[in-house]
């Protein structure tokens, strides 16, 4: 086996809804001895599968001739392992809401059961283009009961951009947001940066987070790809670890359409 290289460093990455992550004296193998601080960036966000990576900032950088211990971007031989530690947001990529996260002493990721977040009968709801407030009327039309209520805005095409986090980002209304919890949904997602109205009008009040929440309904926020769901018949699941304490935390949102 020839030399083998790894690189020491700090990193600090932003991600575009205003996560961040850093870490101190990570380790990662290189494939040679030379590499830039932007080919080591893209390695690291390809070893730990970061989405959404706004920039990444690689600082104290040594180099290190050490055997290769394995990951996504270098192929090596034996079986060794990389335990790596992550320090983040919770409120980081596609997340869920819990009731704790609004209303303390109410069920955190550890209260809230798996079926209000796995293998749940789902519905999307299309939001004309331009239409920011979503609305009971607009919900009427549709069975919620006991289903994940998807709000497909349209919002996700600006992911990454910095018009994501606009005013103008489409909500769930105060109101529509009741009519969720009186007719029974399970679960509520929306592919925007905030279920509620985050626009300077409405004074930092957040009336369907709380309405929800109250209820028991969890809330999943930076939704994508819900153009690609039919209109019902299929599962969805946007289950996160069990971390006592945390009242929202990152998920692999997905559905799995009938066959």
């Amino acid at each position: 086996m020839g030399e083998q290289w790894r690189a020491q460093f700090d990193a600090e990455v932003s991600f575009a809804n205003g996560g961040r992550l850093r870490t101190e004296g990570f380790r990662l193998d290189i494939p040679g001895r030379e590499i830039t601080d932007d080919d080591l960036a893209a390695l690291f966000v390809r070893h730990l599968g970061l989405l959404m990576v706004a920039d990444v900032r690689i600082s104290a950088t040594t180099i290190i001739e050490e055997p290769h211990k394995g990951g996504r971007g270098v192929a090596v031989d034996g079986t060794e392992f990389q335990v790596a530690r992550i320090d983040m947001i919770a409120n980081t990529g596609t997340y869920l809401d819990t009731p704790a996260h609004r209303w303390s002493g109410r069920n955190d990721l550890t209260g809230v059961s798996l079926d209000r977040l796995a293998d749940l009968p789902g519905v999307v709801v299309r939001v004309p283009t331009g239409i920011r407030a979503v609305d009971r009327l607009m919900l009427a039309p549709y069975e919620v009961a006991g289903r994940a209520v998807l709000l497909h805005t349209g919002w996700d095409t600006h992911f990454g951009t910095q018009r994501y986090g606009a005013p103008e980002a489409p909500y769930l209304t105060g109101d529509a947001a009741q009519a969720l919890a009186d007719a029974g949904a399970t679960l509520v997602g929306i592919d925007s940066i905030n279920i509620d109205d985050m626009s300077p009008t409405a004074a930092g009040v957040r009336p369907a987070h709380s309405t929800l929440l109250a209820a028991g309904i969890p809330i999943v926020e930076h939704l994508t790809g819900l153009d690609a769901l039919p209109p019902s018949g299929f599962r969805f699941t946007a289950a996160p670890p069990m971390v006592a304490g945390m009242g929202t935390f990152p998920v692999r949102a997905f559905a799995v359409v009938d066959a």
